[in-house]
């Protein structure tokens, strides 16, 4: 944790180096907490759980699922019936998701493990390739489960709302805009996120 705490401070006063709206957020709002987790197939499937819902009821959700399955594996996610992750508080399409994803993970066609050792591109490629995950998802994976340090999820309207603001910008940034405005934030984008995500915690801003 100390070590994560010390990456994340670093980036982030690379940035500050670089960029006055980084620099003048930090003064503002201090340093965020880092948000790294255990890679795998449990906070991969938390993930998927917490999409679109709020901090709160995925929180919720998740929990259910632990005190249910104990240690929340792929074996024990294939082999429970639906219903009972309905009961957890899964959407009938989430749980298709948990399902297809267990079913990928048991039987070797994803090999969560032997993604530490790809390429930003590859893990995306075999990621989106399950279903029920897409950019976002592997993204944030990407950023705390696997630690990389250069991802910007375009598609995130929190990332958005608080980078438009950030900038002075007159309208909230469409997900391509903001990947283009984020250029300026590499090789520390993943800090930038997190920083993005502390500014909009702090105040949250309507879009």
């Amino acid at each position: 944790m100390i070590d994560d705490v010390r990456r994340l401070r670093r980036s982030l006063r690379a940035l500050a180096k670089t960029c006055p709206h980084m620099a003048a957020a930090i003064e503002r709002d201090g340093f965020p907490e880092p948000r790294n987790r255990e890679p795998g197939f449990a906070t991969l499937l938390n993930i998927i759980v917490c999409q679109q819902v709020s901090k709160e009821a995925g929180a919720s959700i998740w929990g259910k699922l632990e005190r249910r399955l104990g240690e929340v594996t792929p074996e024990k996610v294939g082999r429970v019936r639906e219903t009972t992750l309905r009961a957890c508080g899964l959407s009938r399409p989430k749980v298709r998701y948990a399902k297809a994803l267990a079913r990928e993970v048991a039987s070797g066609a994803l090999d969560l493990a032997g993604l530490a050792e790809s390429s930003d591109e590859e893990i995306m490629k075999a990621l989106t390739a399950v279903t029920g995950i897409g950019a976002w998802t592997a993204e944030i994976y990407m950023m705390f489960g696997l630690g990389r340090p250069d991802i910007m999820p375009g598609g995130d309207l929190a990332l958005a709302v608080a980078a438009g603001r950030l900038l002075g910008l007159d309208e909230r940034p469409s997900p391509d805009e903001l990947v283009r405005l984020a250029e300026r934030w590499r090789p520390h984008r993943t800090a930038a996120a997190i920083m993005l995500w502390h500014v909009y915690r702090r105040a949250p801003i309507g879009d």
